[in-house]
């Protein structure tokens, strides 16, 4: 992997971003960064993820930008075929559990048109490895913790997280049929520097900020695998390196959780969080709470089993939440995208 040509989608987006990153200073890989730089958030802050790509790359012209949709057949056709990547990792989705309930259109789109060019381009242009992202919300109502990726997940309470269990489930059938090595990572709440501001952590902080009462669901009775961002990378990049053996029924498809292995009370998330947030010198003090009944789409909390990733690339995530929620305090302090206005 140190000299290939690799296509991230969604390289604009908070993880896609800050894989680039990482393979644009520790690799001399080519990257191809894929993102349509929707409006779902503020795009300023988009910009700033492309620039510190941007900045990243130098003069190596490792790093090459193209804006596109995913659900544009063409364009995704037309980056496989001009760049010839050999490793693609998808990252690029319609984002955001309680979204999917007011516009399901947008996951339809991008999660399950968008995944489907993604594969027939893979089809058509042969790669060694497609990584592509899963979600932690796949696993629904499920009682048993934690979760494992052996569990039956048949019961979303969400489109989004229907989409992301289709997109495994095709996957499998594309390995199955064509031999696309395919690896699909159930993230966890990942949170850090330069996040989703529809994420609760930076949500919660914008209010605070303007000395709003957060709203703090299910009465506060929520748990939570807080997963910082620089394991995510870890375990992206880790995986992205080795292609998953033939299963017992002969095809090349796997998937892992990617989380903390530590779930946290909600309330106890947003105690940690007010701190740093004055440590940091961002607020002067607390703001006040309320309780609120469980949303749709919601569940009551995620918790990673994350034995065979341990098992197979020797890593697990590792980052204390205080020590994740402090370095995205001291972000949020010096940074003028995160005073911009949110959705």
């Amino acid at each position: 992997m140190s000299k290939a040509t690799i296509l991230v989608t969604g390289a604009a987006g908070f993880v896609g971003a800050f894989l680039t990153q990482r393979l644009l200073e520790t690799t001399e890989s080519v990257v191809i960064g894929f993102d349509n730089l929707n409006d779902y958030y503020d795009v300023r802050l988009k910009e700033d993820r492309l620039q510190m790509l941007k900045d990243a790359a130098g003069d190596s012209g490792r790093f090459v930008f193209v804006r596109g949709d995913l659900a544009d057949a063409d364009a995704v056709d037309a980056v496989f075929r001009e760049h010839r990547p050999s490793i693609v990792v998808n990252l690029a989705a319609q984002a955001g559990v309680r979204y999917s309930i007011e516009n399901p259109r947008a996951y339809i789109d991008s999660n399950l048109i968008g995944f489907f060019n993604i594969l027939e381009a893979c089809r058509a242009h042969p790669v060694e490895h497609l990584v592509y992202a899963s979600s932690s919300s796949v696993y629904g109502t499920n009682e048993k913790v934690p979760y494992s990726t052996s569990d039956q997940v048949d019961n979303p309470v969400s489109l989004y997280a229907a989409t992301k269990k289709s997109n495994e489930l095709m996957a499998h059938s594309y390995a199955s049929l064509y031999g696309i090595p395919s690896t699909g990572l159930r993230f966890f709440t990942v949170y850090g520097p330069m996040g989703r501001p529809d994420m609760a952590y930076f949500k919660f902080t914008d209010k605070i900020v303007r000395g709003e009462p957060i709203q703090i669901y299910n009465m506060g009775d929520m748990r939570r695998d807080f997963t910082y961002i620089d394991d995510i990378v870890t375990g992206v990049v880790n995986v992205m390196g080795k292609a998953p053996d033939e299963s017992a029924t002969g095809v090349r498809h796997k998937v892992y959780n990617i989380g903390n292995n530590q779930p946290e009370s909600l309330l106890g998330f947003v105690e940690t969080l007010e701190r740093v947030l004055i440590e940091e010198g961002v607020i002067s003090e607390p703001t006040k709470h309320e309780l609120l009944p469980m949303q749709p789409g919601d569940v009551y909390q995620t918790y990673a089993d994350v034995d065979e990733l341990k098992q197979d690339f020797g890593f697990r995530p590792s980052t204390p939440l205080r020590d994740g929620l402090a370095k995205f305090a001291r972000w949020y302090a010096t940074s003028a995208t995160a005073a911009a206005p949110r959705i």
